[in-house]
């Protein structure tokens, strides 16, 4: 009767196409492995600097508006002082418009 042993591994017939372990197969083909890491990190480092670019873009776009926007800022209190001093003017005791022109002057310096 035929005993219901397995062979011995050394008896059992090697089947060369058997997929190797990931680190075997690392091994056996490190050049591959090292240019597809060696890819991946440029192409990581791609992305990465046109996801700054948009940014810069954008950063650069909100600084031309801010400065859009100070320039209003700017000329609106010009007119402002300019209209208090035209006001001011028309008091007949000159009190107040020489406190603004005082406060006026004290905001240059």
């Amino acid at each position: 009767m035929a005993s219901s042993e397995p062979p011995p591994p050394s008896a059992q017939p090697q089947n060369p196409t058997k997929s190797l372990g990931f680190i075997a197969n690392a091994m056996k083909r490190k050049h591959s492995f090292i240019q597809f890491f060696a890819m991946t990190g440029i192409l990581l480092l791609s992305i990465r600097s046109l996801g700054q670019k948009y940014r810069l873009h954008g950063l650069q776009e909100d600084t031309a508006a801010l400065r859009e926007e100070r320039q209003g800022f700017h000329h609106r209190m010009n007119h402002i002082k300019q209209s208090l001093l035209a006001e001011a003017a028309l008091d007949p005791s000159g009190l107040f418009s020489a406190r603004l022109r005082r406060l006026f002057a004290q905001d240059k310096s």
